[in-house]
């Protein structure tokens, strides 16, 4: 059994495994696309969305419900893969230890 000091120190390395991670994930980004690159959006690790670049051809003023969707599709694809990003990250900080269910990092 562990003694206060020792989960004391547990704590504190972990908060610092989670500091390092958050920064790190600000400088990652992933990139979600839909239909043959016409929509790509790029997000960061804080789930910040950095760029959007439609295809030219896409954009047609008689069916912008098409290019929204599209939109909507391509940043939910970028966020999906952060998502994938953080959860890998965030399981080699806590070095295996698994969480309550329910709660997720980073918080």
């Amino acid at each position: 059994m562990l003694n206060i000091g020792q989960m004391m120190k547990q704590v504190q390395d972990m908060q610092g495994k989670m500091t390092a991670m958050q920064a790190k994930l600000g400088e990652t980004e992933a990139t979600g696309q839909t239909g043959g690159d016409a929509v790509v959006a790029t997000m960061n690790g804080k789930g910040e969305l950095l760029k959007i670049k439609i295809d030219a051809k896409l954009v047609d003023p008689s069916d912008i419900e098409m290019l929204e969707d599209s939109i909507i599709a391509a940043v939910r694809d970028a966020k999906a893969k952060i998502d994938a990003i953080i959860a890998g990250e965030t399981e080699k900080a806590m070095g295996g230890m698994k969480l309550p269910a329910g709660m997720k990092l980073p918080f």
